[in-house]
């Protein structure tokens, strides 16, 4: 296709998409279609932000802390403003319509689906997105909500009401795909990626349990009538009867000029052995290029070869185009589980900065085959320093009597990439990531990326077959006893701590950090956050771990929650410094949405809570605005 047709073709698109759509909206779950979670409104400044005052709060009532018949809640949504309506997902998957100037409900829909955790530990919801035609009448505009038991609702934006051309009566059944493997549900927990007319939907399944599962796919859907145009499965075939997954669970990326959707595949199954798939499989942990039309990949690059340690590229890659050596590169930014940044051209796939391949160690696990090499990211430092532990933290070690000491000699660790094991292998960084599904913020006028980065060491255990029905505790918060179901190992997986819960690894636990995508050079890297325990608040030095990612604003300013600590902030784009924040009803544990409406900006939260942070669950919704 030549650059004019390619160019027309994403006019068309973006028409179909994005009529009526400004500037100032924040249409889908990153923000835009390339993920960059930018803002162009410049009214936020480092010192107009001491000025922020709520301007309005919802309670949801949509929450469970799981002490009766409900499943606890996770509630990571990006709010969606468009068609002048503030439009949110709930973790009982409603959707709810609210006034963007004063939180009031327009309308509300609730599908008829049950509240089960059928395929995680929790009730979880990353919120809706948003389609319109540009033409006028019913569900000309629609919102698109997913469940964990694999429906996709869409209603008419203005109405609430269910677009009978969709699906049967508004609701899709989205497993009737799932043919192969089948011992789960797809669970739609992410909001399908619009594009055009048709929507890129990915789902999740159920980690750790099983060897043999669903292989992943992505699925390119009628975003009119829930037709399916394509279906791209990342398994090779020959493959599928003995593993699965490799799906995609994360949001996704797009760029309607090239007519390519960026996915962030996940790793393969089971995810902490690989005895049984030792053959390659290229697409899985990798981020993959894909023809939005046809649903041929363009192109791929894997981030881990045979992953044993469930580093599924986590996140949207960010779309940036970067002034680099006098010429203009259309680049692809992937941040990872592993700490490490990926900087590509978006058109090939080749790196922008160099990726080498380097030894790692050798597995001792029956049956495992580790891959001799993985790719590193050689210019751009990692927000994790992969080649040691850090330090053992003095006072765990002194109030847990040594135990943290003793366990770096009983544990294995030679680096980034060191196998799950028998003897237990320390996890470094831990499964949750350094970096997660929230990702980073770039400037597209600067190409400064802004990244939040948890720093987790955990244990991982390999438990034989025939003893792990006999040591199996149980699991929760991504921690615990996995089964591995058909694998030779069951797992055992926790944090390091001592037996006050006190991590055994020295702070900082959370760090801030800017890297100039020109030049390779991180600006800087601050602790984040403050960690909580008993009630009580480590030193700002410590930092916290994260979950959640950051908005960057024209007017120098990120905004992020994230933090266990329950505030959500606004930082100093040039220094990463804290120049405002306020306590919330939980962990905002989402992306915030900044947007314009009546002439007036807005930054909104959501406080939903995560248990991998703490066990505090919420239900708020918060808007901010300045002051006189």
């Amino acid at each position: 296709m030549t650059y004019m047709a390619r160019t027309l073709a994403a006019f068309l698109l973006l028409a179909a998409s994005g009529a009526g759509a400004q500037p100032t909206d924040w249409t889908t779950f990153n923000g835009n279609l390339a993920a960059q979670k930018y803002s162009p409104v410049s009214s936020f400044t480092p010192e107009t932000v001491q000025r922020l005052e709520r301007v309005w709060s919802v309670e949801t009532g949509d929450a469970a802390d799981g002490s009766d018949e409900l499943p606890q809640t996770v509630w990571s949504a990006t709010p969606i403003y468009a068609n002048e309506t503030l439009y949110l997902g709930t973790p009982f998957y409603r959707i709810l319509a609210l006034d963007p100037a004063t939180g009031e409900e327009r309308w509300s829909y609730e599908p008829e689906t049950v509240l089960e955790a059928l395929t995680q530990p929790a009730l979880k919801n990353r919120g809706v997105a948003y389609w319109q035609s540009g033409s006028q009448g019913v569900c000309e505009k629609r919102v698109y909500i997913g469940t964990m038991n694999a429906t996709l609702h869409a209603v008419d934006a203005d109405t609430g009401q269910p677009c009978a051309d969709f699906g049967e009566g508004g609701v899709l059944d989205v497993n009737q795909w799932n043919t192969v493997n089948d011992n789960f549900p797809f669970s739609l927990l992410q909001p399908p990626t619009v594009v055009g007319d048709t929507l890129l939907l990915g789902w999740a399944g159920k980690d750790w349990a099983y060897a043999v599962a669903p292989p992943g796919n992505l699925m390119a859907i009628d975003a009119r009538t829930g037709g399916l145009k394509w279906d791209l499965s990342f398994i090779p075939e020959d493959l599928i009867p003995q593993t699965g997954t490799a799906n995609i669970w994360t949001s996704m990326a797009a760029d309607p000029r090239l007519g390519l959707v960026y996915v962030p595949v996940s790793s393969p199954s089971p995810n902490y052995w690989g005895g049984n798939r030792t053959d390659p499989i290229p697409l899985a942990t990798s981020v993959t290029a894909v023809d939005i039309e046809t649903g041929e990949v363009r192109w791929s690059q894997q981030l881990i070869r045979h992953d044993i340690w469930d580093y599924d590229t986590p996140s949207a890659p960010t779309l940036v185009d970067l002034e680099k050596n006098g010429e203009t590169i259309p680049a692809l930014v992937q941040t990872t589980k592993q700490g490490q940044i990926f900087v590509l051209n978006r058109e090939t796939g080749e790196p922008v900065y160099p990726i080498e391949y380097r030894p790692v160690p050798a597995s001792d696990a029956k049956g495992e085959k580790a891959a001799p090499t993985q790719p590193f990211s050689s210019a751009l430092a990692p927000t994790n320093d992969p080649g040691k532990l850090p330090d053992v933290s003095r006072l765990a070690d002194v109030t847990g009597w040594g135990q943290c000491s003793d366990d770096v000699e009983r544990f294995r660790y030679e680096g980034l990439f060191t196998p799950p094991s028998e003897q237990g292998t320390f996890l470094w960084p831990g499964t949750a990531g350094a970096n997660n599904w929230g990702g980073g913020a770039v400037d597209p006028r600067t190409g400064i990326l802004y990244l939040n980065s948890s720093r987790i060491v955990q244990v991982i255990k390999l438990i034989p077959r025939d003893t792990y029905a006999q040591v199996a505790g149980e699991s929760g918060a991504e921690q615990g006893y996995y089964a591995q179901e058909g694998a030779p190992y069951g797992i055992q997986l926790y944090n390091w701590t001592n037996w006050a819960n006190l991590p055994c690894w020295a702070p900082p636990y959370g760090t801030f950090s800017a890297y100039d995508l020109r030049t390779g050079d991180r600006l800087y890297e601050v602790p984040f956050g403050m960690t909580q325990q008993w009630g009580f608040y480590g030193p700002e030095s410590w930092g916290s771990p994260t979950l959640g990612g950051p908005v960057v604003t024209a007017g120098g300013v990120i905004f992020i929650g994230a933090s266990m600590d329950a505030r959500v902030r606004a930082l100093d784009a040039r220094t990463g410094t804290e120049v405002w924040s306020d306590l919330v009803e939980a962990p905002s544990v989402a992306i915030p949405a900044v947007y314009t409406h009546e002439g007036r900006d807005y930054v909104v939260f959501v406080a939903g809570g995560n248990p991998i942070l703490k066990p505090q669950i919420g239900d708020q919704v918060v808007a901010y605005a300045l002051g006189n």
